[in-house]
């Protein structure tokens, strides 16, 4: 069993290679994968315009989608782990509807500035701080109170309140805002991993490694919340800490990436799921590289459909992570004939 996963984490690491390069040369561009090689090595493309295209706006933009697509897959599988639902995804405790919150009160409450001063606030690098101080609102508010909660039912029940409170006022936002305001708003629901500059795509990377850090310094104890709560604390694992470091892990992973992508669906539920279907195993020192990797992959797919090779047209990244991902599981499900958790 063991060779065979290793064969299986080689075909994935295999299968994300190949999804990076196919990702930097397709596009409305097409440029052939020789090129492709040689402006990555530092060699000079047959068109001085093709490397600079690869370097500027489709290497950031195929990192961001790794970045993203693991990330959203380790939050996922963290939130699965603590509260021991199947359904749970990296945006069950709000921390998704405090950054669409934030952006929205910068989109569609600049409005109230009127003209010129509306124009100079929304920026792509001042929509990823609102977003970010959102996000980080929201998992300040439910660290407190889970510090109150030993329940994590009831945590859970919590995020899920703070989601509809943020949704709310993003509702009423809307309500009373221009039509543009309200445009540009959706436009940044749909997330993307594109139009990200170098500077962006590093704090993006410093939010993904922390989480990703607490998370594997975490392995152990969320290998013993598998067995239950009462079991994990017969080993010594510390449930207050254990829940306040895995909300933090989640909070910086989902919320980095809401911030910079937007709000991605999806991912962060399936892929777990589609990692344990895969390699038969429950154990989180095989499935958290294993979700780095899957989600990685499933994140590069999707941009590439997203782009439509050959033409200057970009769907919402959103409507095909969730187009291309649930027939996945579906189908998974279906041969299985059971869900492995």
């Amino acid at each position: 069993m063991m060779g065979s996963r290793k064969y299986r984490f080689i075909l994935l690491a295999a299968l994300m290679l190949v999804a990076f390069l196919a990702n930097l040369s397709l596009g409305s561009v097409h440029i052939p994968l020789a090129d492709t090689l040689k402006s990555l090595t530092g060699s000079e493309a047959v068109r001085e315009s093709w490397g600079y295209i690869i370097w500027n706006y489709r290497l950031p933009k195929a990192l961001t989608a790794m970045l993203v697509g693991g990330g959203l897959s380790l939050s996922g599988l963290l939130m699965q782990t603590l509260f021991r639902n199947p359904l749970a995804g990296p945006f069950v405790l709000g921390v998704s509807s405090g950054a669409s919150l934030g952006a929205a009160l910068l989109i569609m409450g600049a409005s109230l500035l009127g003209g010129i001063g509306g124009a100079f606030l929304v920026t792509d690098v001042s929509l990823a701080i609102a977003s970010g101080m959102g996000s980080l609102l929201v998992l300040l508010t439910v660290l407190v109170v889970s510090a109150r909660l030993k329940d994590a039912m009831a945590l859970l029940i919590v995020g899920l309140m703070f989601g509809s409170i943020t949704a709310a006022l993003v509702t009423v936002l809307s309500y009373f805002s221009a039509a543009e305001q309200l445009q540009q708003y959706i436009f940044w629901s749909y997330g993307s991993v594109g139009n990200l500059s170098w500077n962006q795509v590093g704090l993006l990377g410093i939010f993904f490694f922390v989480g990703t850090g607490i998370s594997i310094a975490l392995l152990k104890a969320l290998n013993a919340l598998l067995l239950g709560e009462k079991y994990a604390a017969t080993l010594g694992i510390s449930l207050p800490r254990t829940r306040n470091w895995t909300i933090l892990a989640t909070g910086l992973l989902a919320g980095g990436i809401t911030a910079f992508a937007g709000p991605i669906a999806f991912i962060g539920l399936a892929v777990p799921h589609l990692a344990r279907q895969l390699l038969g195993s429950q154990d989180h020192r095989v499935l958290l590289p294993a979700v780095l990797l899957y989600g990685a992959l499933l994140m590069l797919v999707c941009d590439m459909i997203a782009q439509i090779p050959f033409s200057a047209y970009v769907l919402p990244i959103n409507a095909i992570t969730s187009l291309v991902g649930a027939p996945v599981v579906i189908w998974l499900l279906v041969r299985r004939k059971r869900m492995i958790f």
